[in-house]
């Protein structure tokens, strides 16, 4: 069927008649494919530096202050370049560079050393290079990136700690989220093209949010750019990590610190219900007599829907013993 001539108009009957435009011009636009050649390409698989926690792409690390972001970053760092473990997970060996901007060089020898203790069995650590110093993004940062990428044998990662130390002055006539998002975004395209996993530490704002991730200092345009969110965070029954990105499945881990270490307890979840089922059956060990699920609650400091729940789980795995009607105790007593 041939194409349906352009049609003239005339708003002004004294003028003369003018060809419309067409709204598109056939003109190929940059990149864009096809859907049926996207589907017919083969893509190597994300690459993860840290199983589970960390992919190629770029990742906000988030936190409050002096709640051990730095010490987390380190240990990635650690981990990455003598292909060992943190947080439970192995890591493939390879280059790695730590922009440790609110350190000294002696803090950080001090931070390596207790990491890294004993010394007489400490690993290699000739894959990780410390900075102190660096330029801002848009200021030669990402050429200071690309010249270590450049000298590096298999460049695996990059941690920038912290944001605020390499973050550009804001424009004058620019809003909050297009400066947020002008800040993160050279990062972010840049470990997307080298396939390289960029980690930024930052902050949270001091206003609790019902969703930790959303916590994270900043506007939308920061978070949005990033390819992975995770914030360390403490509440009342501990410290947890909390993730969501593109390449990661949504995590929440229960945390323990020590000696300059993150260990992963387990998921949050499961570890809180465990810590609830220990207290359950200290105050049933120090009873005299069969309790109602409401006196066990009062005693452990729990909510009683929470109580009730678990005991039909103790009561199955022999821990508990129901007596009588809603009365409980321990087993074997």
């Amino acid at each position: 069927m041939a194409p349906l001539p352009k049609l003239a108009v005339r708003s002004d009957p004294t003028q003369p008649f003018k060809k419309l435009e067409p709204a598109n011009d056939n003109v190929p636009i940059g990149d864009a494919i096809d859907a049926e050649t996207l589907l017919g390409m083969d893509f190597a698989p994300v690459d993860y530096v840290i199983e589970g926690y960390i992919a190629e792409g770029l990742t906000i690390l988030a936190g409050r202050p002096k709640l051990g972001k730095s010490w987390m970053a380190l240990g990635f760092c650690i981990a990455v370049a003598t292909g060992g473990r943190t947080l439970g997970a192995d890591c493939e060996e390879g280059d790695v560079l730590y922009l440790a901007l609110e350190d000294n060089r002696r803090r950080l020898k001090d931070r390596l050393e207790v990491v890294l203790s004993p010394a007489t069995v400490r690993p290699n650590m000739s894959r990780l290079s410390l900075k102190t110093e660096s330029k801002k993004i848009g200021a030669g940062l990402i050429e200071e990136l690309e010249t270590w990428r450049k000298s590096a044998g298999n460049p695996k990662l990059i941690v920038i700690d912290t944001l605020s130390m390499v973050r550009p002055p804001k424009k004058s006539n620019q809003d909050s989220y297009a400066a947020d998002y002008d800040t993160i975004s050279p990062l972010q395209k840049y470990a997307g093209e080298h396939r390289l996993a960029v980690i930024v530490v930052h902050h949270v704002r001091k206003a609790e949010a019902e969703d930790p991730l959303e916590s994270v200092s900043g506007t939308n345009g920061l978070t949005g750019a990033a390819d992975t969110i995770m914030v360390l965070n403490r509440t009342a029954d501990g410290p947890k990590l909390y993730g969501r990105g593109r390449d990661i499945e949504e995590i929440e881990k229960a945390l323990r610190f020590d000696k300059g270490t993150w260990e992963v307890l387990g998921n949050a979840d499961d570890v809180k219900r465990s810590e609830q089922r220990r207290r359950i059956i200290e105050v049933l060990t120090d009873a005299t007599t069969a309790l109602t699920p409401t006196e066990i609650a009062k005693e452990a400091g729990m909510k009683e829907t929470n109580v009730k729940y678990l005991l039909r789980v103790m009561v199955k795995a022999a821990e508990a013993e129901k007596v009588g009607y809603g009365q409980y105790k321990l087993a074997g007593r």
